[in-house]
């Protein structure tokens, strides 16, 4: 059997709940039941959890693009309260982004290299920003991915189709 890793990306509340900060809505809210039974699967398989967070500081470059959110040790940064299991879980691992590549200026490659994942499974938010941007890099390093269809979301729905599309046939990340 593979050896399997879960990325758990974005699911903090400024995007996950309607009074976050960058909230993507109701399809956000969503894919919330869909993405607990997936990390509840992978906690019981005792297979690596990596949450990876948004966490800016408050004059980031990148609100000149988006509004304000994810502001370290803010309400906002947290992980949601239904992830909130993860914290004493052995595998879980935790990774703050500035930027939307969970690879850029973190620690991530060298959680791949201590685990050697065969297999990567992503779900989270925004499917055409951060997962899209991830997805890229771990396909570009030659890891086979998968995006739970599922377990995305963004504020952005014709953005969203399109990032699943690149994935899939650009990437050759699978949908599932």
């Amino acid at each position: 059997m593979p050896k399997k890793m879960l990325l758990v990306i974005d699911m903090l509340n400024d995007f996950m709940h309607s009074e976050g900060k960058l909230s993507c809505g109701e399809d956000a809210e969503k894919i919330i039941p869909f993405a607990v039974a997936k990390v509840s699967e992978f906690v019981q398989k005792e297979c690596p959890v990596v949450l990876v967070k948004d966490a800016h500081v408050i004059d980031d470059k990148e609100f000149e693009r988006f509004p304000a959110h994810c502001i370290k040790e803010t309400w906002g940064a947290e992980v949601i309260e239904e992830l909130d299991f993860l914290e004493i879980y052995p595998k879980a691992y935790s990774v703050e982004k500035q930027r939307y590549s969970a690879f850029y200026n973190t620690s991530l490659d060298e959680i791949l290299a201590k685990e050697k994942p065969e297999e990567i499974y992503i779900l989270g938010v925004c499917t055409n920003i951060c997962v899209l941007y991830t997805a890229e890099e771990l396909c570009n390093r030659d890891y086979k991915v998968f995006v739970y269809k599922e377990g995305v979301a963004s504020f952005d729905s014709q953005a969203h189709e399109f990032a699943l599309q690149q994935m899939e046939n650009v990437l050759g990340a699978e949908i599932i």
